[in-house]
């Protein structure tokens, strides 16, 4: 393949609602660039882009794959992307370096949440846009419909480039040049007529719109069109071009990709009128704009994706920012402050890999066998100091606990999820020690099946995933005393340790009491990030404290680690220890350490304790439709709200919930809004549960069932 410069590279991701079509656009895209000899099929299989076996067990796309077309001097970069919003990884990395998305819309369906969400990271990244409108050809589409539905959503901006030649007909209406096109079957170029006469006063309004659109975008093409009253086809996309560019104007296209219908017209309209890569530029790390510039003498190249495949090992998605990015370099990355050596370049087409021996700025390709470069890592030259802004990825919404179906492949187990949780950085892999608990994260319940699919094929594990039990804490409410006697005599040298304790809740300054004298104090941080409070009030040397408090503290420490109610984690406390006795001889620290451990668990029964759940702030984005139904389940789940604000056609409903209610939460808020509904959760602190939820969960303990 020749080397294209940046003038001459076009990089658009198609995003929108699965099932739409994306599949099939990017296929009939190669397809009439000459690029394959016959299309595809989705339901069949044979797509260059759902390669992957879980893709064609399912129809559907799951990865984002890579493809690109040589059309008339222009390479055009093609990014397939997934419209399963579990997904969403594989739509919000594509977004970030493309430089133009196609949203792909069902013209029998209408908007869709798919799309929605697509839009709203085309709007983080500030991209151009343009509207793809799939089925014409179908009896049931609705294109004036549709047209309305997306002025209504995504803004006026939106205008009419084309329109369908009648439903279920193979013509389409161009009101930019004012002609009509016939697609003949199995002909990937139309035959290009004068518009009929019963769409022709529909086409001329609508160029009389599209004309008006572009000038009110640009004052020089204002005044032309006042003193012209019209404004020629080069004017027309120059105009276009900009108002894109500003994402003034979201240029409406049509097409049938299954027979190829409108997908070359697209693909002129892509080189002619779409922006280059160096039309816009790209946000460093310290917020400075860079614009692709092959000439500079240092690349810079972004890794956006990354992926293993059997028997090459990893694939790093790159996208050139500056400079020539070629084989045999030696470039540094500045997050490992190691260097890493180029070596083979591939241009992608699906899963097929053309060796390059280089790429330019603005182009996109693929490295092998990087040592330590991986997702949102920049490579660049030793005289450079470019570092591309990372991708920001969401928070994950959907978390299970993972247990192996075998015993003794834990370390095979945490290896594998470690690896593909570092390709898929929408995957979040966690190992609590407390827990003893694996637990992986992700956007849905099909995300995670598919980490689950993918881990078994890669590493032989199978595994199973099982609700993830929740770290609750224990805690006191009020001070108690007690006092434990540690003593234990056999042939030789017994133990002996006599200790007397205070413990109350943590809160605000200590005001001992009168018979408790302070000597010393200390602060101390749990593994699990509780604050211990230790206080020596120790009078007359009844404990030697210098030699013993180490071992008092320890055996505090471990009487907190599991709580005398449950077993759970003791949370904030203060530890007064007052009196106690030790003998000449007897006595040692291993005496101490059980003195101590069993008076705080004396003291803890006494002072009221409870047990606490962690709650999560949760912003629940929906719909006004659902906004009742999103509300009356949160209540169900012991939920509190704490607001609602208005976001344009969306509700955005803040409440905290505990942790323990948001099992599975996201499947059941996609169930209520009809896919439309998002959440975010963090955690914020942990509170008292009330006293039925803590006798069904110290009962459940009891019968070794923790609920989660």
């Amino acid at each position: 393949m020749r080397v294209y410069d940046a003038d001459h590279i076009r990089n658009v991701v198609l995003a929108g609602h699965q099932g739409s079509g994306k599949t099939a656009l990017s296929e009939a895209m190669v397809y009439a660039s000459g690029g394959l000899d016959r299309l595809g099929s989705v339901n069949e299989g044979t797509t260059l882009s759902d390669y992957h076996p879980s893709e064609k067990e399912r129809q559907m796309s799951i990865f984002t794959s890579m493809l690109h077309a040589e059309w008339r001097g222009h390479k055009i970069n093609i990014f397939d992307t997934p419209g399963y919003p579990d997904f969403v990884s594989e739509v919000i990395a594509p977004m970030k370096v493309a430089d133009t998305a196609l949203y792909v819309m069902d013209a029998r369906a209408g908007v869709q949440v798919g799309t929605e969400l697509a839009w709203t990271y085309g709007e983080m990244t500030q991209k151009p846009a343009m509207f793809v409108i799939n089925h014409l050809d179908h009896s049931e589409s609705d294109f004036r419909l549709l047209v309305e539905q997306i002025k209504e959503r995504f803004g006026r901006g939106a205008t009419v480039v084309q329109l369908p030649g009648g439903a279920g007909t193979r013509t389409i209406i161009d009101v930019l040049r004012m002609k009509e096109l016939f697609y003949p079957e199995g002909e990937r170029e139309p035959e290009i007529r004068e518009i009929r006469d019963e769409f022709r006063d529909e086409a001329d309004e609508l160029h009389r719109t599209l004309v008006e659109d572009i000038a009110e975008n640009d004052e020089s093409l204002m005044e032309l069109y006042f003193e012209q009253g019209e404004l020629d086809e080069d004017q027309m996309r120059e105009g276009l071009r900009a108002a894109m560019i500003e994402r003034q104007l979201f240029p409406i296209f049509v097409t049938s990709a299954t027979e190829a219908i409108g997908v070359s017209r697209l693909m002129s309209f892509i080189d002619n009128v779409c922006p280059s890569p160096a039309a816009k530029p790209a946000e460093t790390m310290e917020g400075e704009m860079i614009y692709a510039n092959e000439k500079a003498d240092d690349p810079v190249a972004f890794v956006f994706r990354t992926m293993s495949e059997d028997h090459v090992g990893e694939y790093s998605f790159v996208r050139v920012y500056d400079g020539t990015l070629q084989s045999g370099q030696d470039l540094d990355n500045p997050r490992t402050g190691n260097s890493e050596r180029i070596g083979q370049i591939y241009s992608i087409n699906g899963s097929e890999r053309d060796s390059v021996q280089k790429m330019v700025a603005g182009d996109i390709g693929a490295l092998v066998k990087l040592k330590d470069t991986h997702t949102n890592d920049t490579l660049r030259g030793s005289s450079s100091t470019i570092q591309i802004k990372p991708i920001e990825f969401p928070e994950p919404r959907y978390r299970m606990a993972v247990r192996a179906r075998q015993d003794g492949l834990e370390d095979k187990l945490a290896q594998g999820l470690h690896q593909i949780a570092a390709e898929d950085p929408s995957l979040v892999f966690d190992h609590d020690p407390l827990l003893n608990q694996l637990t992986l994260s992700g956007q849905g319940e099909m995300h995670l099946q598919i980490a689950r699919g993918r881990l078994q094929r890669r590493s032989g594990v199978e595994i199973d995933f099982i609700r993830p039990r929740v770290s609750y804490r224990e805690t006191v409410r009020k001070r108690a005393r007690a006092s434990y006697r540690h003593k234990k005599q056999t042939g030789g040298a017994g133990q002996f340790a006599d200790i007397s304790l205070m413990i109350e809740p943590l809160n605000g300054e200590f005001n001992p009491p009168s018979d408790v004298k302070v000597r010393g104090e200390e602060r101390v941080t749990t593994e699990w990030g509780a604050e211990i409070h230790f206080v020596d009030a120790i009078v007359g040397g009844v404990i030697d404290m210098r030699r013993f408090f180490g071992a008092i503290q320890k055996g505090v420490l471990d009487a907190m680690a599991e709580g005398p109610v449950a077993g759970f984690p003791v949370g904030d406390v203060r530890v007064v220890i007052y009196d106690g006795g030790m003998h000449p001889v007897d006595s040692n620290e291993a005496a101490f350490k059980t003195a101590a451990f069993q008076g705080f668990r004396e003291a803890f029964h006494k002072a009221k304790p409870v047990m606490l759940e962690p709650l999560h702030d949760v912003t629940v984005t929906t719909p006004d439709d659902f906004t009742g139904d999103v509300i009356g389940d949160l209540n169900t789940r012991r939920g509190r709200i704490q607001g609602i604000e208005t976001d344009g056609p969306f509700q955005k409903i803040i409440a905290q919930v505990p942790e323990a209610e948001l099992f599975q939460y996201s499947t059941t808020l996609r169930s209520l809004t009809h896919g439309r509904g998002i959440h975010h959760a963090r955690f914020s602190h942990y509170e008292a549960m009330p006293a039925n939820v803590q006798e069904d969960v110290v009962g459940a303990v009891s019968e070794d069932a923790v609920p989660a």
